[in-house]
């Protein structure tokens, strides 16, 4: 059944969505937190890369490559309850989660360039920048998955991607790397938390009008 006054059927997220969406961005960015606690001195978290705390040559590379591989499985569930949002949408998720699993499986070496890890890091941040405006509608009792709101929070994505891909070689990578991964999966939260506001109250009420009254 469909929303009369929006373009959208109505239908809510279930309650267990919530964990993977708190725990992304957790995850996340309490992994190379710790993770860069542990490393010696010579690590400097606002030039050198996420990706350096996971690969062979970090101290206990397993925190951050945990964290990556927890980070994947939350995008997944998390696109498979986000049922208000456009198919679209969902699908670039859940492909999101799937490049953050294989980033955190073919990790960066510790020197030289390695397309079996690069490939996956612009299938992430592809996927997880533009996966709002798929998952957008025209109409929305959700306001954060309408065009306009899906359409500014990827453009905020791609713009600290972009930043990061500036400095490629500058003395901020790592700061870029941090804020860029970081965006998408504090959005997702703010989708998820908005859209159980929003939705279970609509649904209680399209379900009490169709019932009638209750005692």
């Amino acid at each position: 059944m469909c929303d009369p006054d929006h373009d959208f059927p109505v239908k809510t997220t279930p309650w267990w969505i919530l964990a993977p969406a708190i725990a992304s961005p957790v995850l996340l960015v309490g992994g190379f937190v710790v993770a860069t606690a542990i490393q010696p001195a010579s690590y400097d978290p606002i030039r050198d890369t996420i990706s350096e705390l996971a690969g062979p040559g970090a101290t206990d590379s397993w925190v951050m490559t945990s964290a990556l591989v927890g980070v994947g499985l939350c995008y997944l569930l998390t696109a498979l309850g986000l049922q208000p949002a456009a198919g679209g949408g969902r699908i670039l998720l859940a492909v999101g989660g799937v490049a953050t699993l294989l980033l955190a499986g073919f990790r960066q070496p510790t020197h030289g360039y390695s397309l079996a890890h690069e490939l996956p890091v612009v299938a992430a941040a592809v996927a997880c920048c533009t996966w709002p405006v798929f998952a957008s509608h025209r109409r929305h009792a959700v306001v954060l998955l309408t065009r306009t709101a899906s359409f500014a929070a990827t453009g905020v994505s791609l713009g600290l991607a972009a930043w990061y891909a500036l400095e490629s070689h500058g003395p901020l990578l790592g700061l870029a790397e941090r804020c860029a991964a970081a965006a998408p999966s504090l959005w997702l939260l703010a989708v998820v938390v908005t859209a159980r506001r929003s939705l279970v109250p609509r649904a209680v009420s399209h379900s009490s009008s169709e019932g009638g009254p209750t005692a």
